[in-house]
Parts: structure tokens; sequence; C-alpha cells
């Protein structure tokens, strides 16, 4: 059984932390240089109130039943087995495969104070600390991510107020950075499309306030306050971090298209262009350490509870469910660690490559997650309260169409992922960026086929999940 041992301040920084890293300090200049100022700003403004939606959704379904699984027990429940096991496999393997993402930023971070330094070497130390942090009782990660998450969050405060400081000096506030070239939307609509992964990566991790649900005291009340406080963190610390960038670094910028170097990082050349270079670059550049550690560590600490669930319920196997007297599930955070690992073949095919893969993984397998966070969400209310609403504490607004409205979205962003910036589509791209759905349906299809052919067997229909999913642990 796992510890209810996070409180309410954990997790709302847990929240929040989680979705503050990599996608923000690092590739929110890239997408802003693909698609420019005016369809980096849509993007995030779109992915902003989507993400909204969903975490309203899941806040409306982890009140009503906490626990360590969230969305994926929820998948099941509510929507189909086979559905539920594959959003488990899916979100734990999104999970784990950001962990070895974050690295390679935090990688990216150290070779500019160590050029000469191995790349492994670098990786090796980050993924030993992320790992040690983890072994101890999540009260220990509850607190250390905390910290690090009001770290992320006060540079974020002063970045936008310096980025107001510095708008004010300059003429016609900034606006000329919308009109250079072919702004505000560079690169048209293949640009704006081709920027969604990268914001919907900024903003995994809100979700997370659900895989804590099971280890939070007063979950009733937690939760509620969190859901309704991310709305204006995400409008805050994404949105309009994104139109500050946008005002005060020229889209065409050559800075903003090299993701295998910190100089890259929107918040370095903001912070060069007031500081100049010493004190405050360094500065500015070991908060964005912090962040991507942060987000390393709350990765860990997702993909672990998500794969201790799927061993509670028969999904994997039985070991991942045995937990440690101090209530931490030893062998799902091993076997997490192993996938996380991947970040070691970095040394094979360049990190700023690695990095760029691992985003586009980890990014459609957090859509197709939200996805069944929405999915899960309709299918309660429908088919499970059937309009009774009394039982609800917290109740989640604008439904039926929430729900319906991130769903569409996300399939649209996902089918318009088919086209490229230089219009190539090769087989290599079509695994990179459509894999993970290959892989998602195929669970499923295998899933339907052999439970049937077990059913057939046994006699005894494959519903029977249902009952035993009562007993399952919260």
């Amino acid at each position: 059984m796992l510890a209810r041992n996070l409180r309410a301040r954990h997790l709302n920084m847990i929240a929040l932390g989680g979705s503050i890293g990599t996608g923000i300090f690092l590739a929110s200049g890239y997408a802003i240089h693909v698609a420019g100022p005016g369809g980096a700003l849509a993007a995030y403004s779109l992915i902003a109130v989507m993400v909204y939606f969903l975490i309203t959704s899941l806040g409306e379904m982890a009140t009503h039943r906490p626990t360590t699984g969230s969305f994926c027990e929820y998948s099941s429940r509510y929507v189909d087995p086979s559905f539920g096991l594959a959003m488990s496999y899916n979100y734990w393997f999104n999970w784990a495969i950001t962990i070895a993402a974050e690295i390679s930023a935090a990688t990216i971070i150290m070779k500019y104070w160590f050029p000469d330094l191995s790349a492994v070497l670098i990786s090796a130390i980050f993924f030993g600390l992320i790992l040690f942090v983890n072994l101890f009782s999540v009260r220990v990660y509850g607190e250390t991510e905390y910290w690090m998450s009001f770290i992320k969050v006060a540079v974020i405060v002063v970045f936008i107020i310096l980025c107001c400081f510095l708008i004010s000096k300059k003429s016609e506030f900034g606006i000329a950075n919308f009109t250079i070239a072919d702004g505000p939307f560079h690169n048209g609509w293949l640009g704006f499309v081709s920027v969604f992964l990268i914001a919907g990566f900024s903003f995994q991790g809100s979700e997370l306030i659900g895989i804590g649900a099971g280890e939070v005291k007063n979950p009733e009340k937690s939760i509620p306050k969190a859901v309704r406080t991310i709305f204006w963190r995400l409008v805050l610390f994404y949105v309009l971090t994104t139109l500050f960038i946008s005002l005060l670094v020229p889209f065409n910028s050559p800075e903003l298209a090299n993701q295998s170097s910190i100089d890259s990082s929107p918040f370095t050349l903001v912070f060069q262009s007031y500081f100049g270079h010493g004190f405050a670059t360094n500065l500015i550049n070991t908060i964005i350490l912090v962040a991507v550690v942060s987000a390393a560590n709350a990765s860990m600490y997702a993909s672990t509870r998500t794969l201790w669930y799927m061993g509670t319920t028969g999904q994997a196997p039985k070991v991942f469910s045995k937990t440690t007297k101090y209530g931490l599930p030893i062998y799902a955070l091993l076997a997490t660690a192993a996938v996380g690992s991947v970040i070691f073949l970095s040394s094979f095919i360049g990190n700023g490559r690695m990095f760029t893969i691992l985003l586009t993984i980890s990014a459609l397998c957090g859509f197709i997650a939200w996805f069944g966070i929405a999915l899960s969400h309709y299918c309660f209310r429908k088919y499970h309260l059937k309009g009774d609403l009394s039982a609800l504490k917290y109740k989640a607004k604008l439904f039926p169409y929430a729900p319906i409205i991130a769903m569409l979205m996300i399939v649209a962003i996902v089918a318009g992922q088919v086209y490229t910036i230089d219009g190539k589509m090769t087989a290599s791209v079509i695994l990179e960026q459509y894999g993970a759905l290959i892989v998602f349906i195929g669970i499923i299809i295998f899933h339907k086929i052999f439970s049937k052919k077990q059913s057939s067997e046994s006699g005894v229909s494959y519903s029977a999940w249902d009952h035993e999913a009562e007993k399952l642990p919260h």
C-alpha cells in the first residue's frame, strides 16, 4: 500500500512544477522560431484552454474516486478494460521516456559550463541523483519537488517582471518583432500545426494532480483547490511568457533554432540582453538546470506510480505492486529507471537530436493520455452517473462540451502532424511521429483478442474485471 504523506501544498506544486521544465525553458523558443509569434501564441493559448478542460474533468473523477493510477484506472472502469490497459502502458512509457528527455536537456545545459565533459558522464550523474531522491518515501519526494518547483515559479515571475521593464524601454513595445519577415505566422499553416506537439509537451505534467491523488491527505479539499488555480497558472506561465519572449527576441533569430545548446533558451537570451554575459547568464542557466531536474524528478514519480497501479490490477506483473515498509514501490521504480536509461543512447546519435526525438515521442504519448482523460470523463458522466450528480463533491464545468471539444482538438492536432515543414514524410519520420499511437492501438487490439480467447476457454465473461476492480487499493 502507498502511504498518504503528500500535503495540499505538495500537490499544488507537483501539479504546477511537473509542467514547468524543458518545454518552457528550452522548447518554447524553438516553437516561436518555427511558427512565429502569432503561431506560437495561438498554439499555446489553445492548448491552455484544452488542458484546463482536461484538468477539470480529471479533478471531478479524482475527487470522486481518488486513486494512484488516476485516469488509467478511470479508463478501464468507465471506458473499456482493453482501452485502460493501453492507456496505462502509454502513460507509464510517456513519463519514463520524459525522464530521458529532461536529462538530455540537463546535459545540454551542463555542456555550457563543461564543453569537454562526456555527455554520458553528465547524464549518469543526473540519472543517479533523480533515482536516489525517488528511493526515499513520498514525503521526501514531495518536499524536494515543492522547493524545486518554488524556485522555478519564482524565476518565471522575475522573468515576467524583467520583460515588462525591458518592453517599456523598447520603441513600439516590441511589436516590430511580430511583423518582420513573414510574421506573425511564420511558415503559415504548417508552422502553426508543427508546434502543437512542442506546446503539448510543455503542458504535460498538469495532470499529475490525478497521479498524486492516492497519496494526498484530504483529497476532497486538496484536489479541487489545485484544479481551480491551474488555469491562471497556465495562462501566466506559458501564454504570457511566450508573448514576452516574442516581443523581446525576433523569431528569426538563429539562436532560437539551435536545440543543442543552452544559448538557444529564450530565457538566457533575454537575461543576456539586459545583464550581458557573466553572472546573470550563469544564474539563469543554473535555475533552468534546477527546472529540468525537477521535471525529471516528477516524471520518475508519475511513471513509477503508474506502473505500481498496473501491478495491483494485473495489467503488469504483480511484482511491480510490491512496496517497502515506507510505501515505496521499489520494483516499479527500478523498471521505470531502466526505460529512462535510454538517455545513454545520446552518445551515439547526438544529444540535440536525442532531445528532439524524445520530445516528439513523449508529446504524442501525452496527447493520447489526455484523450483518455476526456473520454473517461465523458463515459463517467454519461454511463456511470447517468445524470445523477448528487454524489459529486466537485463538478467540472461545461459538460459535455468541454471533454468533447478536448477530444476533437487532440484528434485534429495528432492528425495534423502528418504535415511537416520540409514536406518530407519518410518512414523514420512516420515512426517518430506516430509510433506511440501505432503501439497504443496494437495493445488494444491484442488485448481484445487475447481476453476474448481467454474468456471463451474459461467460460467467464471478461466483464468480471469490474468486480475485481472494486478491490483495488486506494
